[in-house]
């Protein structure tokens, strides 16, 4: 049985011997692979630069229409292009378009009633001609809804059918046997780009917008959290301009922020900034402590920043700076601190 055990082994091992050996021959026989890299992003980049010229009338219209239309823009297709076109309803949904996505071959089998004549229809297809879409033209013109084709052939079934034609056409694919989808969905991609762009711009779609569709994540808080919104969460440390050190000391170190405000005697207005780095200072410019206050250690007119400022603007101004923390103003009073760290934990860094 152990005989055995070892020869199971050293079967096995030479059949991974030999199955690396085959493996690192095949790596071998390939030219170079960061210049077929490079090639395939030249053909892509090559097919987006030809829709260009593509960009006609038609494709102004069909902007236009989809402006006007009452109804949602219900992309379809299949293969390929019906990932191409679950990525256009997601960034149309994302700028302003109200979207969905409708797969060529459910809707002959159904789905197609989530369609409403007030619709505008988009059918993305390579070749035009796929028996699924010649299936589903002739019913999606039953339903009277306006139909664009986002074809690679514009001579196609789909093009002679619809009421717009944005030409994705292509010269070849970036596949050595001009067979796997790569410079056409490329192209068909980067026309729905343009088309969600155009309609972002047309309808005057904003950041602020933006934001209310994104309100997740780093990039939602980005586009609306506010200063205030984190500094109102944060003590607000303060003194008078006539406090002493032990005062001072206190209020920056029971409230963490490394620092405190420094406000005039009757509190009504900011006048300076103590940090941790002017108590060191005071340390080497003062050999006795008893007698030192605020305003003799402050920094004056210190950096401020309003509360409805966006966090992403006391983040730059503290990088440009190199501070880590701000003082938060309020129609320019005293209302708080905002430090780096909060920043940080709101993922904005």
């Amino acid at each position: 049985m152990f005989c055995e055990g070892i020869l199971v082994i050293k079967i096995n091992d030479i059949y991974s011997a030999i199955h690396l050996a085959k493996y690192k021959f095949k790596l071998k026989i390939i030219k170079n692979i960061k210049l077929i890299a490079k090639n395939v992003l030249q053909e892509e980049a090559t097919a987006i630069t030809r829709l260009i010229n593509f960009i006609n009338d038609d494709f102004e219209a069909c902007v236009q229409d989809i402006l006007t239309t009452s109804g949602r823009v219900v992309i379809t297709g299949i293969g390929k292009s019906a990932h191409v076109g679950a990525k256009m309803v997601a960034t149309l949904n994302s700028t302003g378009t109200p979207a969905l996505f409708m797969h060529a071959a459910d809707a002959i089998h159904g789905d197609i009633g989530m369609i409403q004549p007030e619709d505008f229809v988009i059918c993305i297809s390579k070749s035009g001609n796929t028996p699924e879409v010649k299936v589903l033209v002739p019913l999606l013109k039953r339903k009277g809804s306006k139909l664009a084709a986002l074809v690679g052939n514009p001579t196609s079934f789909l093009a002679q059918q619809a009421d717009y034609i944005l030409n994705a056409s292509v010269e070849k694919e970036a596949c050595p046997h001009n067979l796997a989808p790569t410079c056409s969905t490329t192209a068909a991609l980067a026309l729905g780009d343009a088309l969600a762009v155009c309609l972002l711009e047309a309808r005057d779609f904003s950041s602020r917008d933006f934001a209310k569709l994104h309100p997740g994540g780093s990039l939602g808080k980005q586009l609306y959290l506010r200063v205030g919104d984190i500094s109102s969460q944060n003590s607000a440390p303060a003194v008078s301009e006539h406090a002493g050190l032990k005062e001072i000391i206190i209020q920056i170190s029971s409230n963490r922020l490394g620092a405190t405000a420094v406000l005039t005697a009757d509190k009504q207005n900011l006048i300076g900034i103590i940090t941790d780095g002017d108590l060191r200072r005071m340390l080497n410019k003062y050999d006795s402590l008893q007698t030192i206050q605020a305003t003799d250690i402050m920094t004056a007119t210190p950096l401020t920043i309003e509360a409805d400022e966006f966090a992403t603007a006391a983040l730059a101004l503290m990088q440009k700076q190199n501070i880590t923390q701000l003082i938060v103003t309020k129609s320019g009073n005293f209302a708080g601190f905002i430090h780096l760290h909060d920043l940080l934990k709101e993922g904005l860094i």
